[in-house]
Parts: structure tokens; sequence; C-alpha cells
């Protein structure tokens, strides 16, 4: 099994457009009416697959910052390079800090209109894709 997906509910859609298409994702396709609302499938360019689905119900237009999701991780090659063209798009990004104190492991954090938390991680070189059992030595 992998994680296909996930859902982020947004209050304002085509907010919430302009935001994520100036971190960078691309619309692959949308479903207009669902139960849920209309949803809004996103991808990022070197991604193969739809990693996104923003729901929007207008009639559910007040959400609380924060509470619908913790945080999502987005993986980036340079972190320098990731928080210039995020500033150059409008998106403000936090101070990259390193968790284990080297230069190439970084991590920044921006914050969506809805008040959603996106981890930027930038791995350090030979680090696999992802968090794997060797992050965590015995």
């Amino acid at each position: 099994m992998r994680t296909l997906h996930f859902g982020l509910r947004v209050a304002d859609l085509e907010r919430s457009l302009t935001f994520y298409t100036a971190v960078g994702y691309e619309v692959v396709g949308s479903v207009p009416e669902t139960a849920f609302g209309s949803l809004t499938m996103l991808k990022l360019p070197g991604d193969d697959f739809v990693s996104l689905e923003l729901v929007h119900d207008p009639a559910r237009s007040e959400l609380e910052p924060g509470t619908r999701l913790n945080h999502f991780v987005i993986k980036v090659e340079s972190m320098d390079a990731t928080v210039a063209e995020l500033a150059a798009r409008g998106v403000e990004a936090e101070p990259p800090e390193s968790p284990d104190g080297s230069a190439d492991f970084q991590t920044s954090w921006i914050t969506d209109p809805d008040g959603n938390r996106i981890e930027l991680v930038q791995w350090p070189p030979g680090h696999a894709g992802g968090i794997t059992a060797a992050d965590w030595p015995d």
C-alpha cells in the first residue's frame, strides 16, 4: 500500500488555487459536484500522479484555521531556491532551519489561506525520497 493523495477542505477555492499554483502545483482535473462539494485534483510538476485534492463546498465557507489537517510535507531540491521562488510568487516562507544542524538537511514552513501548515524539506544528498526506517537507527 501507499498513500495516493489526501483531500484538503478549503473555504475559498479560487483563493486556494491561487496559493497552491504559486507553490508549484498544477491542476490535473476536477469533479464539479459530489457529496463533499467540488473536487479539484492537483499534482507537483515532477509527480506522475495527483497528490492533493482540494475539496470545496460553498455552503461551508467558514473553516477553523488549522483544524482540518495538522500538516503535510513537500520535498524540495534546494531550500534556498524554493524559498526565493515562493517569495517571488508572493508566498512567505519561514526561515529555513536544520533539524540535525547540518547545511544539507533543511526544513521551512508555509501556511495556506485557510491556516493549513505545509512543511518544506530538503533532504541531505543520498537520502531516500521520503522518510524510511533508516531515519530511526536502532
